[in-house]
């Protein structure tokens, strides 16, 4: 049995080296922000710790998840804490298992695939859900909903309304609070037509008065989203098991084919019921964030509920982290929380919003100030209360709300003309108001850091914005702080902030931009990551973040010289197939430019039966997707496949789409079938800085899509084709630029094969064409590419053709591993004892 802990003074006799065990259940943000803060206060040395989450994967912002679902983020950048991250503080992260019982009297929690683990100290952080208000025909089974129906709370929803949209037109949303707007717009951005339903009569009426709503709304329908307000929806219309619309109390229906639910959360409190623990609206803890029925239990975020109030915002949770932290440790076993007064910065659909206590006066003698200016979309009030700011709203113009939001903490002295509340009309300036902010003001409320962190960073060398963002993760959630952020630090340095070099960095770990990068990799003759790290790197460090740009700069630069070491590799590229959020894999075969026949239909097929591949799906690049393979059956399906890999996991050249050109189609001027298999055939897997999707048409009439990928092709009469390229039509919509017209298909495939290289060669690493493009002007790229400005034609053109011959179809790895462990499971991530069930 586990010694008791000694640190808290709650000692049994044991050796005072001796560890307690301390159980998380909750990966989220704030049993994560929990552990972290116990962990900077030596909790490391007190503690064994272990981690139980729901999701199979390590923690993320879930205030991104919107820019997720809009496209302006991946999914790998809303990640906060890696899987190396848990490994490197000894932490036992147990990713994918959920919690469904806790012995509070054996001091025991047993997890849904029957391992029990014994615990000294529990923290529950589970979160909360999504709330489906009831609603005729939402539910296809007691736990399953209708097809085309989601709630909006976890990256998973978030990754299935994204795979669902595709192909889709209409879209309903119900909730018009942050959440759902921001649903909206995300879905709008993915071309889909959306309405937002909300019951109230005011958009965001948690926060706002009717006249900011109203502000709001029009925004909103500016950007051509339909808002319905005041409407209830009563019932759910389907179609063979999917969703076809929705319908009104009052009758009234609309059709849609994709209806996502975001009309509030619900705190989990399911497992702290079943423990036996006091639940009213969340789970009832006291000042020190411990259960009020169990010493040994500590609550935090939005499953907690202190002196009746439920926290959804993320800067109250990291109120009740710090203290957890303290008395959890001893650090302080004084330290209360007295709850938190809530105010809120965020842009919602494009619109500034700023929002703290009250939207309106409450008592007689309460002090209103309302400024409105509604064909601006400007909203702003103020509520004074006793000389003290007990509210204010700000929609459109949110300037001030840095001194407002001190005013509304600390209750400060406020000027006697109200006015100046809303507007510098004499006031200091900017930097003067930044100078007079309290020292423990927060100013990032997403990760709560305060000024005294931001200038305690600049006075430790840290000169640069980036690099105090990076050090504090400051402006790193939602960023509506980042303006107030750069303020705090050119203030700091005394106005003398230094441009930040790395933003300039082809890689975060190395020191150098891409030409000067690619000229000592050369010189020195650097053909492995780990030779670039020991020869460039500051001390010779290794970062985990720039090896997948290096190894990719690398494998364009040297070819066959190339030497591959696998840990630079992400997960994709080591196995050749893409990464799903269950764990499984992705496996598409190269079908050139679309084309197939029976002998490989007939292969897929037998392969889906004999792995039970859970979902074949036809691709947007015209090819056969096998989603749900297993990664230890890799290897075999690849054998039985015997078809070269599709490259469609890597920053690699992807596929080329075509239309049945001029064999079969009326219209067909040229032979873009042929010309598409050329392309592909000659450029298949050549690496790049992004992935490079390509299309061939063979007529004006564009049924391929060329003009937005990021190089395509397009047949017009006479014999001739028009070269387009730098289009996007994924989260960026971009129609490509004429890089040329020329008279035959070999002139398309050299000036495709020099564009690629010259691409490849000069942008950044992640830079996708459609930025790139435009970057460097095409002009520029036409003048080198086309007319050979500066003499590098035929340098491209080598470059190119000794990538061409360096090409290997990768899934030969079958026949022998690069690594023991390459296409070993990975699930589960930790190989638990099966314990009996108590």
């Amino acid at each position: 049995m586990t010694a008791t802990m000694t640190a808290s003074g709650t000692g049994n006799g044991a050796s005072p080296t001796a560890k307690a065990r301390l159980v998380v259940v909750g990966n989220g943000m704030a049993g994560v922000r929990a552990i972290e803060e116990i962990l900077s206060r030596e909790g490391r040395e007190m503690f064994d710790i272990t981690v139980f989450g729901d999701e199979p994967y390590g923690n993320y912002n879930r205030i991104l998840l919107s820019n997720v679902l809009a496209g302006s983020e991946g999914t790998d950048e809303i990640f906060l804490n890696p899987p190396d991250w848990y490994a490197d503080n000894d932490i036992d992260l147990r990713a994918g298992g959920r919690v469904v019982r806790i012995d509070r009297f054996a001091r025991v929690v047993q997890a849904d695939d029957g391992t029990t683990l014994r615990y000294d100290r529990l923290i529950l952080a589970t979160g909360s859900r999504s709330f489906f208000p009831p609603m005729e025909g939402m539910w296809a089974d007691d736990r399953t909903l209708t097809a085309g129906i989601f709630g909006f709370r976890s990256l998973d929803d978030c990754t299935a309304m994204i795979d669902y949209a595709a192909g889709r037109k209409k879209a309903v949303v119900i909730g018009g609070g942050l959440l759902g707007l921001e649903a909206a717009r995300g879905l709008q951005n993915r071309g889909l037509e959306v309405d937002v339903v909300h019951s109230a009569m005011t958009l965001m009426n948690a926060q706002l008065d009717t006249a900011a709503g109203e502000i709001v709304r029009r925004s909103v329908e500016n950007l051509g989203i339909r808002v319905r307000t005041g409407q209830s929806t009563k019932r759910v219309l389907s179609r063979d098991g999917r969703i076809t619309g929705v319908a009104f109390a009052d009758g009234t229906e609309i059709p849609c084919d994709m209806l996502v639910v975001s009309a509030g959360i619900r705190p989990n409190v399911g497992l702290a019921q079943r423990a036996g623990l006091t639940v009213e609206r969340a789970i009832v803890v006291d000042d020190h964030m411990r259960s009020i029925d169990d010493d040994d239990i500590y609550v935090v975020g939005e499953c907690a509920q202190h002196r009746g109030q439920v926290y959804g915002l993320v800067a109250p949770l990291w109120d009740q982290a710090k203290v957890l932290a303290d008395h959890l440790t001893g650090a302080d076993r004084r330290a209360a929380y007295h709850g938190s007064r809530m105010a809120t910065k965020l842009k919602v659909a494009g619109v500034d919003v700023a929002a703290m206590g009250l939207k309106a006066p409450e008592h007689p003698d309460d002090e209103f100030v309302q400024f409105s200016e509604p064909k601006h979309g400007v909203y702003k009030t103020i509520v004074v209360r006793d000389g003290k700011l007990v509210g204010a709203t700000l929609v459109g113009d949110v300037r001030k709300v840095a001194f407002l939001t001190q005013a509304f903490d600390r209750g400060l002295p406020l000027p006697e003309e109200r006015i100046s509340l809303m507007f510098d009309i004499g006031t200091p300036d900017v930097e003067v108001g930044v100078a007079e902010l309290a020292e423990d003001t927060q100013v990032c409320n997403c990760n709560g850091v305060s000024k005294a962190t931001l200038v305690g960073c600049v006075q430790g060398g840290q000169q640069t914005v980036a690099g105090v963002m990076a050090a504090t993760k400051a402006g790193k959630g939602c960023g509506s702080c980042k303006t107030l952020v750069a303020q705090i630090v050119e203030w700091a340095a005394g106005g003398e902030i230094a441009e930040d070099p790395s933003a300039r960095w082809y890689v975060p770990g190395v020191p150098y931009e891409k030409p000067e990068l690619m000229r000592l990799i050369r010189e020195l003759r650097l053909h492995s990551v780990s030779s670039v790290f020991a020869a460039l790197a500051p001390d010779g460090r290794e970062d985990a973040n720039s090896k997948m740009g290096l190894a990719s700069l690398l494998q364009m630069m040297w070819s066959d010289e190339f030497i591959d070491e696998r840990d630079a590799r992400f997960v994709n590229d080591r196995v050749h197939a893409n990464i799903q959020r269950d764990g499984t894999f992705s496996v598409v075969p190269q079908m050139k430019g679309g084309v197939t026949d029976s002998a490989q239909l007939r292969k897929i097929a037998d392969v889906a039966d004999k792995f039970a591949v859970p979902m074949i799906k036809v691709t947007g690049g015209q090819r056969i997707d096998l989603l749900g393979v297993r990664k230890e059956d890799l290897p075999a399906v690849w054998a039985d496949l015997d078809m070269p890999s599709g490259f469609a996991y890597g920053k690699s050249f992807r596929t080329v789409k075509t239309c049945v050109g001029s064999d079969f189609c009326r219209y067909g001027v040229g032979d873009s079938t042929a010309l598409g298999i050329a392309l592909e055939q000659r450029f298949q897997g050549i690496a790049g800085p992004g992935k490079m999707k390509l299309a061939v048409t063979g007529c004006p009439r564009n049924c391929a899509e060329a003009l937005c990928k990021d190089l395509g092709v397009v047949a017009v009469d006479g014999g001739r084709w028009e070269i387009y390229v730098g289009g996007a039509a994924g989260a960026h919509i971009r129609k490509g630029d004429l890089l040329a017209t020329v008279d035959t298909p070999e002139r398309v495939i050299e000036l495709a094969g020099r564009f690629l290289q010259y691409y490849r060669e000069h942008a950044n690493w992640l830079e996708r064409t459609y930025a790139w493009v435009p970057r460097v002007g095409i002009e520029v790229i036409r003048a080198v590419v086309v007319e050979d400005r500066d003499g590098d034609a035929d340098r491209l053109d080598a470059e190119m053709q000794k990538a061409v011959e360096a090409y290997r179809d990768p899934w030969k790895d079958r026949e022998e591993p690069s690594t023991p462990g390459q296409f070993r499971t990975s699930l589960p991530l930790t190989v638990l004892p099966q314990v009996p069930i108590r």
